[in-house]
């Protein structure tokens, strides 16, 4: 890529146990193959703010960790995702907007009030959403340990599950391509090219935000 021509903005969302980082690393690796500058990131993001946000979200919930994520967000927009897009690079973030309106949801926080908290931020070229069935989910959750609140509770896959189908209209609605990818059977190196496929063949990212997509007469659901 040359500079001056902006990277594509990917993030990788689902539910807990679904393989996210396992797919992200395989999608890496794929475009790296294919000629592209990748840059692989994850949120909350590894600042300060971030480490802090993942060493306590046991203790802070509901609207106050809301409003930490966001912050986060725009810390790691600014630091490390925009700079990188700017120089050609892709970024592939693992958790983005959808995990914020389907976990902070889940947490208490309605919707439009995640929407625009959110509002300014950069949308995506691409928003994946991995799913799998929740039984498959929380035998993994149970194999490797929760590490979390969010997924201690029995019943919290299928409802995170359900929830990131709601929040794939909703991304939809305000105009950013989804891609959704059961992750039952699939390992994620075929996984991996099935994003690379589905991902814009054009290098570069329109500068939108939530604000400007609203005001373009597309409003969320």
């Amino acid at each position: 890529m040359t500079a001056g021509r902006p990277g594509r903005f990917i993030t990788v969302d689902g539910p807990g146990g679904v393989g996210k980082s396992k797919t992200v690393a395989a999608l890496v690796q794929t475009l790296a193959h294919r000629g592209e500058q990748v840059h692989a990131t994850t949120e909350p993001s590894r600042s300060t703010l971030g480490r802090f946000i993942r060493e306590n979200a046991d203790d802070y919930s509901g609207a106050a960790l809301a409003c930490l994520v966001v912050a986060d967000r725009h810390y790691h927009l600014a630091h490390e995702v925009v700079p990188r897009l700017e120089s050609g690079i892709t970024v592939v973030s693992v958790r983005y907007l959808a995990s914020t309106l389907v976990v902070q949801a889940l947490d208490g926080v309605p919707q439009q009030y995640l929407l625009n908290l959110n509002a300014g931020i950069r949308l995506p070229d691409l928003a994946v959403i991995l799913n799998a069935d929740p039984h498959n989910i929380a035998a993994r959750i149970a194999a490797r340990g929760a590490t979390h609140r969010f997924n201690r509770a029995p019943d919290f896959p299928a409802r995170e599950s359900a929830l990131y189908a709601e929040v794939v209209v909703i991304l939809r609605d305000i105009g950013v391509p989804v891609l959704v990818v059961d992750t039952s059977t699939a390992p994620a190196g075929v996984i991996a090219e099935q994003i690379a496929a589905y991902a814009p063949a054009r290098l570069g990212s329109v500068a939108r935000d939530l604000e400007s997509t609203r005001t373009q007469g597309a409003p969320p659901s």
